[in-house]
Formats: structure tokens, C-alpha cells, sequence
């Protein structure tokens, strides 16, 4: 496609090698012309990450850890660039990803808590960020709400539920909203029993029937603790109490989200599923260019059905709703304990339908903070880190 004189965006991409990292090059990578990466962060995946080096060309490389960056600078040593990036690993080398002086957006879309001290600097540093890493509001929306109100920077959502929203608001913003609907797909045992969950597989949990995604994210759809992480976002982004967040089941995954005004009248915005969509928006600032995608065949969609979602059968949803309402640590600690459970449960070390007790019981045991500072919440976060594995350890976490 050819360029039509747009301004060119400035990237870094936080999270390259990951699931919206390599989705987000893709759309890059189809509408040349437009952007150019000066950044690109990972983790371990050092193969990967030098293959995007040799396409993008950035300035600057960030990987994991010390070992990944000798990797790296050796892998590099035996490659014809046109320009060698700079390399750098670990807290620091994110920080200068999502600072980058010749950035004028950040990518954020690494994954957990992380994620928020770069998104918190990026916005200091001027950088808008389109933004994929929902802890940095789950764990720290008043950080970023603070920040945010000293910039002239703006958070730009990437979740397919949260750029629904922004693309179906009117020209008068959140004055004439009533309040805002999220879909949920409903996972992969939206049909399962409550009786059932105890003995699903790790192969049927990451067995999303809509999406294709990373292993923590599809699991938490599974259990709607994803969802419940959005209400939390969807507080934050559009300064909404939680009571004027719904959430209901849409199986089919056609309708992202509808905005119901006081009028009476509601929008939605609807597309087959496909992360790349909203990617785009956001990178895009919310202008619209021609992709190769999978259109609507309206006419070949038999039926888009809602249903109300079953909180007892998915407690996390309402652990969601319980932190998007007290704010404050809960949010941090419903993530560190998340994080843990679902590991444990990818590594078979509990059942599936432990999740949630796991992160219940780390949520009552800890002391409430209703305004943290980063530093409190990083101390928090490790907490109910350790907190969650010693339950996972003694095994005395039942089910739901």
C-alpha cells in the first residue's frame, strides 16, 4: 500500500516478541510508510527478536536479562545491518525503550506488573502509549491517572473491549454516557459445569474458541479474571464507577462493547475477531487505513446471543469488580496472586478451579492501602507473590 504523505509515527515496542507484539509489527508491516520502529523490547526469545532487528532496523534492543543480552550482541555480531542497535537488558534497558528520544509512541504490551514503571515514564517523558498492558491500570490506574494529568501524553487502549468503547463514543465524550457494556466470549467453559472445572486440562483451558493468545491471558478468560481486569480499566479510562460497567457473555466475539447513552440509544462496534484491529486503531491515533482483514459477512452470521455471566461459577469476575470498586492495593494484589495461581496451574502443580480460591484468600489476608505509591505497590506485589505460592505449596486452597 503506498503512503499518502501521513506523518510518520516514531514506535518502540514493548513486548515485540509476544502475542500483540508480533500482531502489531504485522500491521506495521502493512502499511509501510507509516511507522517507523527506533525500539524494540523482549524478553527471552533472542531468535525472534534479531529477526525483527534485521526487518525494523531500531536504534535500540532491549532483552531479558544479562545472559540474553550476550546472545544478542552475538548474534549480532554475525549480521550485515544497515544500523546495529544499541542492546540493552532489565529494568533499565525498558526504561530507554519507553523513553527513547526519538520515540513519539510506546507499544506497551509486555505483560504483568512490569509493565507499569515503563508506562509511567513514557507518559513523564511526553510519549503517547498505546496501551496493552492492563496491569499498568490494574495495579496502578491512580499512578498513571496522576501522571497523565502532569502530560500532555495520552493512553491510547489496545483491548479489543476498550478501543470499542473509544471508537463508539460520541462527539460529547462521557457527558451523555448511561454506561458502558463489555463482551465476554464466556471462554472455553462457558458450557462446563461448576462440577466440571476441578478436572479441566491445561490443553482444554488454553483451548480459546475465539481468540489465540498468550498462555496467562487465555487462561484468565477462561476463568473471566480477564474480564474482570477490564472492568477495572474501563473505570480508569473513562472515569466510570464500577456500577456503570456491565459485563455480559456474547459468545460469539462479533460485538466488542457497546456505549448506552441517557438518551436511550447504545453503539457498538462490531468485527470479526482479530486483535490486529484494534492494534491498528491505536497506532493509528484512531485514523483508519485500508488492511487486509476478514470483513463481516453479516449474512452468514446466524445468530449474536448474550447471556448475564455466572459469578458463582466464575468468582473472578466479581473479584474484579470488588477491586475495580475499593481500588487502592487490591488491584496489585488480585494480579500478583492471578500471576501465581495460573502458573501453578499451567505447571499442573494445582486444579483449574483453585484459581480463584488462591487469589481470594491472598486479597483477605493482606493489609489495605487505599493510595499506594509505586514503591508500596512493587512491595505489595511481592508479597502476595510469596503469599499465593505458600497456599499453592500447602495445598489448601479448595475449589470454587
Amino acid at each position: 500500500m503506498e503512503n499518502l504523505g501521513e506523518q510518520v509515527t516514531r514506535l518502540s515496542v514493548l513486548g515485540s516478541t509476544g502475542s500483540i507484539g508480533t500482531q502489531a509489527l504485522e500491521v506495521i508491516r502493512g502499511l509501510p510508510g507509516r511507522f517507523e520502529v527506533v525500539a524494540l523490547a523482549a524478553g527471552t526469545r533472542v531468535d525472534l527478536l534479531l529477526e525483527q532487528i534485521k526487518e525494523f532496523q531500531p536504534e535500540l534492543a532491549v532483552v531479558k536479562g544479562r545472559e540474553e543480552e550476550l546472545r544478542l550482541n552475538c548474534s549480532l555480531d554475525s549480521c550485515e545491518l544497515v544500523r546495529r542497535p544499541k542492546v540493552l537488558s532489565g529494568r533499565d534497558g525498558l526504561i530507554a525503550a519507553a523513553t527513547h528520544p526519538a520515540a513519539d509512541m510506546i507499544l506497551n504490551s509486555l505483560v504483568g506488573s512490569i509493565g507499569l514503571e515503563p508506562t509511567l515514564e513514557a507518559i513523564r517523558a511526553g510519549k503517547d502509549v498505546a496501551l496493552a498492558n492492563k496491569e499498568s491500570l490494574v495495579i496502578g490506574g491512580h499512578l498513571v491517572q496522576e501522571a497523565l494529568s502532569e502530560s500532555a501524553s495520552k493512553v491510547i487502549p489496545v483491548d479489543s473491549e476498550h478501543s470499542a468503547i473509544v471508537q463508539c463514543l460520541h462527539k460529547d465524550g462521557m457527558s451523555k454516557v448511561r454506561r458502558i457494556i463489555l463482551t465476554a466470549s464466556g471462554g472455553p467453559f462457558y458450557k462446563t459445569t461448576r462440577s466440571e472445572l476441578s478436572t479441566v486440562t491445561v490443553e482444554q483451558a488454553l483451548n480459546h474458541p475465539n481468540w489465540c493468545m498468550g498462555p496467562r491471558i487465555t487462561v484468565d478468560s477462561a476463568t473471566l479474571m480477564n474480564k474482570g481486569f477490564e472492568v477495572v480499566e474501563a473505570c480508569w479510562l473513562f472515569g466510570l464507577p464500577a456500577e456503570a460497567v456491565e459485563v455480559v457473555i456474547h459468545p460469539e466475539s462479533i460485538i466488542h462493547s457497546i456505549v448506552e447513552f441517557v438518551d436511550g440509544s447504545a453503539l457498538a462496534q462490531m468485527s470479526n475477531p482479530d486483535m490486529r484491529i484494534p492494534i491498528q486503531y491505536a497506532l493509528l491515533r484512531g485514523d483508519r487505513a485500508a488492511a487486509r482483514r476478514r470483513f463481516l459477512d453479516l449474512s452468514a452470521l446466524r445468530s449474536l446471543t448474550f447471556s448475564d455471566p455466572d459469578y458463582e461459577k466464575f468468582p473472578c469476575l466479581g473479584l474484579g469488580y470488588e477491586a475495580a470498586k475499593r481500588r487502592g492495593t487490591f488491584g496489585v494484589v488480585i494480579n500478583a496472586a492471578d500471576e501465581v495461581a495460573v502458573s501453578a496451574f499451567l505447571s499442573g502443580r494445582i486444579p483449574f478451579d483453585s484459581i480463584p480460591c488462591i487469589i481470594d484468600k491472598t486479597l483477605r489476608a493482606h493489609r489495605f492501602d487505599s493510595k499506594p505509591s509505586f514503591d508500596e505497590l512493587m512491595a505489595m506485589d511481592a508479597w502476595a507473590r510469596r503469599y499465593a505460592e505458600s497456599l499453592v505449596q500447602r495445598g489448601n486452597c479448595g475449589g470454587v
